[in-house]
């Protein structure tokens, strides 16, 4: 008898094992469970993509092709849905869920890059780009609750957020599909990892260039700040110069005392 050995941190595996509802239950698990932070969701997705195309089979075995429509409908029901859970997880229970001592699955630090990026872009964007940072679109959900963020206000950012990433990375594996299938056949695993990246990559040039846009506005307003001290410092002077030089001409047309009027 053959041993089936599951590895949940493959995303091929769990693709062959679980199919399309195994996908929406990670989705879910990911953003919504503190626990789901190490399911590899873009890599998932991504191979989700490729399993829904029609050479799906052909690089993963006979029937395993996905449904297309069950992922761009379903993906971002499960991924809305799962952020909102731990929305309210945050709300109801606030920071004492987070005060644990670090262990193999907890780190406080993944806490604090969740709320350097909540704090760093303002509860809207950060709803928005955390999706597309590993283990940051897990914790910044209940941070957000935490933080006081509304539900509603949460919801219509997380149903953007959660729409751009599920949809986008699975149109992205569904396209180039043929011609990952044309370059390297059924041999997925070798190429996985660096196509990851790269998507990585990619998704995550929203977030740098929200760096460089405010460090170039922290620059100007720094610029700024310093001729309008130049110019403060500079009309001070001016107006001591003045102030002088009208005394110096008050004090030299003064008549003198015992001087004939």
């Amino acid at each position: 008898m053959e041993s089936v050995a599951l590895n949940p941190l493959d995303p091929k595996d769990l693709l062959q094992t679980f199919g399309l509802i195994g996908v929406w239950v990670i989705l879910f698990a990911e953003t919504g469970l503190l626990v789901g932070f190490f399911f590899p969701g873009d890599s998932l997705l991504f191979l989700a993509g490729v399993a829904s195309s029609p050479v799906a089979d052909a690089i993963f075995g006979d029937g395993t092709r996905l449904s297309l429509v069950g992922l761009l409908i379903g993906g971002p029901i499960c991924a809305i849905v799962g952020a909102q859970l731990g929305h309210w997880l945050g709300a109801r229970y606030g920071r004492p869920m987070f005060e644990r001592p670090n262990s193999r699955l907890f780190k406080k630090e993944y806490v604090e890059k969740a709320e350097y990026y909540f704090q760093k872009f303002g509860p809207a964007k950060a709803v928005v780009l955390a999706r597309f940072i590993p283990i940051v679109r897990t914790f910044l959900n209940p941070v957000a609750g935490a933080l006081g963020m509304p539900a509603r206000k949460f919801l219509l950012w997380n149903i953007v957020g959660a729409v751009l990433w599920v949809d986008g990375i699975l149109l992205i594996g569904y396209l180039l599909a043929e011609q990952i299938y044309e370059a390297i056949g059924d041999k997925i695993d070798r190429y996985i990892l660096p196509v990851v990246a790269l998507i990585i990559l990619i998704s995550v040039l929203p977030i740098f260039f929200e760096f460089l846009r405010d460090r170039r506005a922290r620059k100007r307003g720094e610029a700024v700040a310093v001729v309008a001290a130049a110019s403060a410092a500079g009309a001070v002077e001016a107006a001591r110069e003045a102030f002088d030089h009208d005394r110096h001409q008050h004090g030299r047309h003064r008549p003198e005392h015992g001087q004939d009027h």
